[in-house]
């Protein structure tokens, strides 16, 4: 067994730095604690050393018993500290001294705060006296410091001065921008024969597919690329994990959550026919009152469902890494038999052989490992995605050959030797397979696939492993949103500015360290080039979710891994369930210690009063359902937050008493019903992250006046999905501005918009790199032509206004790689001066229809006769152009000419109406074209089909042109109104 070390440095590193804090100014409330607090942070020191020292001369490995009782001891007082720290600062200076100068003397405020203090002095004496123990402990016992490991041993861990400084040249690397395409999965076409795409296409007939294979080998890839290809010829679909631990329940209602998203899209507006949906909704009810038996069995509420679904409705089930059999035959039981196509993987016979025995299964398939050639194109392509040096690849025959043709074990270990390119590839291999007399040729087990993985972790520098640690936190399957892993690692103090980078470059860093090493995997790349959303594997999973648990690091409460309850004080929880059992569960833990809590799905799980925790740091409430009135209220008591996210969930409001979290930093109130930020928003000194708004609906949130007049507010770096109203524009003062994303602008007065502008122009020669402005007038952007000089440092511009004519300093923004315009503006002269953006990597061309009016069509209309009769994408130019939009009711004639965006990779086209698309051939380097037609509710949906079909079927005769000579892929898609 091993014990991880990243975390355990991790954490006294910052702890040292609030200690070096206490030491600097605090420590002088606290009389006769000095001594005892340079002790305590001396040896913290030394441990932190040794620590470190461990983790680079053993890669992380710590076998010595004694050695891994040590280093818990080290965490747990570690924690300890911590706790102390936080817990005194909290408690002496929740009266501010600065305030009672005011009204009283010292001589009374040092009354005042007695018995805190000596309570904190008292703590620090005990914790004094553990720092000693646990250091006479290990001479007494012999745990001795680690000895760098001789190079004769065989061993390949390089020196640590090496390492550090491959880790810092690899992960400083700017990423290259770029587009998640379909990828078809190698190896994996011989699976999808002809028989098994008309069984799935074939709408009169149900059925249940089993997938079947151990893990790793490539089950899911599989399955989710038979679920991207015929997924939309089924009016419902849904995608569920399900793994050890299991609740049909639960699992029922993550079916009824997607089937309610989709048909939000397709029946929005008063034509509700879900009867998938409310099918569901009986069988939850009757197995939450009979279950399985009793006077309303499951079976009765399938056919119950069957009779609803029986007009018209088919519907597509990916059921994923099912473990029992009792597990599947629940589910079967509950999903409607008629109509329906169910996917299943697993990695057990016993399963599968299960699901044959189905009388509407058909078909079944086991997935084999890869054969050499094809391990050998997916290591090279795995290789390449992580930037490996063609020096190295040129002699790792022998590394991809003894992976067995396991798909995850090829790509991690591509990941591990692209990252490592001093070390040779004979030695990654001794590493990971011992046994010189292992064949090649012989499939890998999985107690091989869990040596690579333990092996891939432990070979990443120490701060990298806690990044990773954190991944535990998420459910299995879970999109992991980049900017929302990197800003939590930033408040949980995992991340310290280092070469001249600020935190957030640096957590950007890690992030890209860890898409190199193949620990996550990117899944969704945003407009701009960079990843947007990633997964983790769940064997990869698996593992760091043990390692969490072993350090005490995480604890995970409903997951999909049966795990032992926490013995010890919880530090971090992460509920991942809503059922009763669950909930008591966490009643039974020690929570008084909790610096950080995520949770999914429901607020119900929680425990009563557990909001009360006094010194968490970190609360993640994104997508939680069940928020009251008095969770507002309570949370505002939790005066050492620094990063809140109530994103998604049903609050309402924020109180006043939102001011006693003073040391906030990130605040996230996106998609709920706050529609505005109180007065008391203004105290708080050190926010530097407002999110607010809904990017669909561009709902805005008002912020007060105050804050455009608050100087003391300087560490705002992004404030987005505001509205500024009233008189007040005046934004100088934000020097650290980064990002300004305005979803309404209500300002009266031409001198508070002279003043927004100006305010704009003069952050824009600071840090400002993003700037969206949604205006349904046009004065702001007239003013804007005038500007003496372009935001030169802009990344990202999004104007959403009726504008025809750009201004003419838009053609000077070098550093520009993401535009958006309104529609309005889609001229051949604009595309002719944009064409000249050097760097720009996607072009948007929007609408709302909610937004199209007679003087909008207008002016679509008159674009067309200036100063040509058709939309033309000039020849040459858009250099960097790899992503092309336009969404918008009615779309203009578009014509391509011959080398147009020689480099565009994909072409997305939403819209009612359009009037016809040509040249679409000449785009050489063209590889998707995305389809989406809007179309009006009928009675008759065959009406519907018909009709896109003959629209798909014309605009695909004009991308493939009359030679046939585009090989993009065409991916359509049809909505209806109200979206």
């Amino acid at each position: 067994m091993e014990l991880v070390v990243g975390a355990s440095e991790s954490t006294v590193k910052s702890l040292l730095g609030k200690l070096g804090g206490l030491l600097a100014q605090e420590y002088s409330l606290i009389r006769g604690v000095e001594g005892d607090l340079h002790f305590i942070n001396d040896e913290l020191t030394s441990m932190q050393a040794f620590l470190r020292q461990l983790g680079e001369t053993g890669g992380g490995r710590v076998d010595d018993h004694r050695v891994r009782d040590w280093m818990k001891q080290i965490r747990d007082i570690t924690y300890d500290i911590e706790d102390c720290v936080d817990d005194s600062a909290n408690r002496i200076h929740g009266l501010s001294r600065d305030v009672c100068c005011y009204f009283l003397s010292n001589s009374v405020y040092e009354v005042l705060t007695w018995w805190p203090r000596r309570d904190v002095a008292a703590k620090i004496a005990s914790l004094k006296m553990r720092a000693q123990q646990i250091g006479e402990r290990r001479q007494r016992y012999g745990v001795e410091n680690p000895k760098t490991p001789d190079p004769a041993d065989g061993s390949d861990k390089p020196p640590a001065s090496s390492r550090k400084a491959g880790f810092d040249a690899a992960s400083n690397q700017d990423p290259s921008l770029e587009l998640v395409v379909t990828k078809e999965p190698v190896g994996l076409n011989k699976y999808m024969d002809d028989a098994l795409k008309n069984w799935i296409a074939d709408k009169d007939k149900a059925g249940v597919l089993a997938i079947v294979g151990y893990g790793g080998v490539g089950k899911t890839s599989l399955a989710n690329s038979l679920y991207r290809e015929f997924g939309d010829q089924f009016d419902q679909r849904a995608m569920i994990t399900v793994s050890q631990t299991s609740d049909v329940d639960a699992i029922l209602k993550n079916i009824k959550d997607q089937v309610t998203s989709h048909n939000n899209q397709e029946q929005q507006g008063g034509h509700s026919d879900n009867r998938l949906l409310k099918g569901l909704r009986g069988v939850m009810a009757r197995c939450a009152i009979g279950g399985t038996s009793g006077n309303t069995p499951r079976h009765k509420t399938t056919k119950m469902l069957d009779r609803r679904l029986s007009k018209r409705k088919r519907c597509l089930f990916l059921i994923d890494d099912v473990w029992s059999t009792a597990t599947w035959t629940k589910i079967r039981n509950s999903l409607p038999e008629k109509g329906s196509k169910v996917i299943v993987t697993t990695r057990f016979q016993a399963v599968a052989t299960t699901c044959a025995r189905d009388p509407n299964s058909d078909h079944s398939r086991e997935v084999k490992p890869l054969d050499l050639n094809e391990s050998k194109q997916l290591f090279t392509q795995a290789f390449d995605e992580s930037k490996g040096t063609k020096e190295v690849e040129n002699i790792l025959e022998n590394v991809w050959k003894m992976c067995g043709g396991l798909p995850l074990a090829i790509v991690t270990v591509a990941g591990l030797v692209a990252c490592n390119p001093d070390k040779l590839p004979l030695n990654i291999c001794s590493s990971l397979f011992p046994e010189s007399t292992r064949d090649a040729k012989k499939e890998v087990n999985q107690e091989e696939v869990a040596r690579i993985i333990s092996h891939c972790y432990n070979d990443m520098p120490a701060e990298i492993k806690t990044c990773s640690l954190y991944l535990s936190i998420f459910p299995k399957g879970h999109r992991i949103g980049r900017k929302r892993l990197t800003r939590r690692w930033i408040a949980e103090g995992f991340v310290f500015e280092k070469d001249g980078m600020s935190v957030e470059e640096v957590a950007e860093t890690y992030f890209n360290h860890l898409i190199r090493r193949k620990i996550v995997r990117a899944v969704k790349h945003s407009s701009s080039g960079k990843v947007k959303h990633c997964v983790v594997h769940d064997m990869i999973l698996e593992h760091i979710v043990a390692k969490a648990a072993e350090e005490n690091f995480i604890t995970v409460v409903g997951g999909h891994w049966f795990m032992q309850p926490a013995s010890s004080k919880v530090r971090r929880l992460s509920l991942q369930g809503s059922d009763a059992k669950r909930s008591k569960d966490t009643e039974k833990m020690n929570l008084t210690h909790v610096r950080s809590l995520t949770m999914f799905d429901n607020l119900n799980q929680l425990p009563s009063h557990s909001f009360r925790f006094g010194i968490v740091q970190v609360l993640d409430l994104e997508g939680c359902k069940g928020f009251r009135k008095q969770h507002t209220k309570e949370i505002c008591e939790m005066v050492l937050l620094k990063y809140l996210s109530l994103r998604g969930t049903d609050a309402k409001k924020l109180h006043n008493t939102i001011k006693n979290l003073l040391k906030l930093e990130t605040l996230d109130v996106r998609e709920t019903k706050i529609v505005e930020l109180p007065k008391a928003i203004c105290n708080l000194e050190r926010l530097v992250n407002i999110f607010g708004g809904n990017k669909i609906t561009r709902q805005a949130l008002k912020l007060p006046d105050e804050l455009m007049k608050r100087t003391k507010m300087r560490a705002m770096r992004v404030l987005s999905g505001v509205e500024i109203a009233g008189e007040a524009g005046v934004l100088h003062h934000l020097t650290e501005l980064r990002k300004l994303a305005i979803y309404k602008l209500n300002i009266k007065s031409d001198m508070a918009l002279k003043d927004l502008l100006s305010s704009i122009w003069y952050l824009g020669g600071y840090s400002l790199h993003t700037l969206l402005i949604e205006d349904e007038s046009p004065e702001l952007l007239q003013l804007m032509s005038s500007l003496p000089s372009p935001p030169k440092f802009l990344t990202a511009l999004e104007l959403s206004a009726k504008i025809v004519k750009l201004p003419d300093w838009i053609a000077q923004l070098d550093v520009l790689n993401k535009l958006t315009l309104s529609v309005t503006a889609l001229r051949t002269d604009n595309l002719e001066d944009l064409s000249k953006l050097k760097a720009l990597f996607s072009l948007t061309f929007s609408l709302a229809p909610s937004k199209q009016d007679p003087e909008t069509v207008t002016m679509i209309q008159g674009n067309r006769a200036y100063p040509k009769a058709d939309i033309i994408i000039p020849a040459g130019g858009f250099e960097k152009l790899k992503l092309l939009r336009f969404s918008a009711p009615f779309l203009p004639l578009l014509t391509f000419s011959r080398k147009a965006m020689e480099h565009l990779q994909r072409l997305e086209l939403r819209f009612s109406m359009l009037e016809g698309l040509h040249g679409v051939e000449f785009l050489e380097s063209l590889k998707e074209v995305h389809l989406s037609l809007r179309m009006k509710k009928q009675d008759h949906p065959e009406i519907n089909e018909k009709a896109a079909e003959h629209i798909k079927k014309w605009i695909e005769d004009d991308i493939t042109g009359s030679n046939g000579s585009s090989k993009a892929k065409i991916i359509f898609d049809q909505y209806y109104e109200g979206l």
